[in-house]
């Protein structure tokens, strides 16, 4: 695993999902009650950009069928075993600039 660089901390809206591509990830990336985090982007069922979505009740929505994701593990509601996968999160303060989101991200 490795720590990637995402975006800035102020391009992420409260509820609303940001899509970032690197590396290889597609991703979508959620700003939720002051804790960023970081998830697969592309939903198992129809192939939605969970990024496309919002946050309803801690949950990614896919905008394409409503299928719902939990922020923290990726299940699936009602389906714990449909899962999209999660990568933990961290934000990198530097002096005089903004602040980092990154993601541990796998090495391949």
């Amino acid at each position: 695993m490795s720590w990637t660089s995402l975006c800035q901390l102020d391009e992420l809206s409260e509820g609303r999902g940001k899509y970032v591509e690197i590396d290889g990830f597609r991703l979508a990336v959620f700003l939720h009650e002051a804790q960023v985090y970081a998830l697969d982007n592309t939903c198992p069922h129809a192939g939605g950009s969970l990024a496309d979505g919002q946050i309803v009740d801690g949950r990614a929505v896919c905008p394409r069928h409503q299928w719902s994701f939990g922020l923290k593990r990726g299940q699936l509601r009602d389906m714990p075993h449909v899962t999209v996968r999660t990568y933990p999160t961290r934000l990198l303060a530097r002096d005089g600039q903004p602040i980092l989101v990154q993601a541990d991200l796998p090495i391949f």
